[in-house]
């Protein structure tokens, strides 16, 4: 058996921290007894979150940098990421060598996309890809299909697809690799020292899931009764954000959680919720918290 030294002087970059990792449930057990390093590994072992009733991920059809065509289509049947990125982001750049290797490692099962954004001149693309040795497809992402995944409000912005074209993940920013190799491995049922969890999307992939969030970024609702809640959640749903962002207001909470306008909004109506004299219950139409709403015109007495 070779030394550890040997091992992780043999890995690339993405494997000698995927090999670091893997040791360390190697080794933890001889440090302790049995029963206890199982409740070590128990509470240690990390786990991975992917979306458990997935939506397909909107299809698009654009020329590669290389004049081929790119699609989510074209890539059916593998593991698919899509990574929205620029030149100019650092992070991007930081995150690029990493997704080479994952690539590399996985060529038979996965299929990394590249979606460059706020492009002038795809020379400057090519350029990139060449000086990185990118060995995946390039497009240029146009404005409409930024929309279409939700706006991509940071980048790098990266989803990750299930062979069958379904998204479930999102990541905004720059991530350790690990965690996007142990979720491939998890989609390609590929063993992984990791404990998968699914988890319902309320908006944190697709915005228009935001009706079924119950807890929202920045608003407070620790005053309110459970059917005062469902009042309040419903009025976020049912009003649109005023600060031009075409969303209505849980959506925008979830989008731009530094939007003052949603945030005033939002609180006053947790505030009009919990001084209303009763909250209606699930199912019921919405009246009370709306401030100068018309009141209910009195019917004509019988003939």
């Amino acid at each position: 058996m070779l030394p550890t030294e040997t091992l992780l002087n043999l890995a690339n970059r993405t494997q000698r921290r995927f090999l670091l990792f893997l040791l360390s449930f190697v080794l933890l057990p001889f440090c302790f007894s049995s029963a206890a390093s199982a409740q070590v590994l128990e509470s240690q072992q990390p786990v991975i979150r992917l979306v458990g009733h997935p939506d397909a991920a909107p299809d698009f059809l654009l020329a590669g940098l290389d004049g081929k065509p790119v699609s989510i289509v074209g890539a059916r049947g593998k593991v698919v990421l899509l990574n929205f990125w620029a030149t100019w982001c650092g992070p991007c750049r930081a995150e690029t060598p990493d997704l080479v290797e994952l690539q590399k490692k996985y060529k038979d099962s996965l299929q990394i996309i590249g979606l460059a954004v706020d492009v002038d001149d795809p020379g400057e693309v090519q350029a990139f890809s060449d000086s990185f040795g990118i060995n995946y497809p390039l497009a240029v992402a146009p404005i409409e299909l930024r929309m279409q995944y939700g706006g991509i409000s940071a980048l790098p912005t990266s989803f990750l697809l299930d062979a069958e074209g379904r998204i479930v993940q999102k990541h905004v920013g720059l991530f350790n690799p690990l965690l996007y190799e142990l979720e491939i491995r998890a989609l390609l049922h590929l063993a992984i020292p990791a404990k998968v969890e699914t988890f319902e999307d309320t908006g944190q992939i697709f915005l228009k899931n935001a009706e079924r969030a119950t807890e929202l970024p920045g608003v407070d609702f620790a005053g309110l009764t459970p059917k005062q809640k469902l009042v309040a959640l419903r009025a976020f749903n049912g009003e649109a954000c005023s600060c031009g962002c075409k969303l209505t207001l849980a959506q925008c909470r979830i989008y731009d959680s530094a939007c003052h306008v949603s945030r005033e909004r939002t609180a006053a109506i947790v505030a009009e919720v919990a001084t209303a004299p009763a909250a209606q219950a699930p199912g019921e139409p919405l009246a009370a918290p709306i401030p100068n709403a018309p009141s209910t015109p009195k019917q004509p007495p019988r003939p």
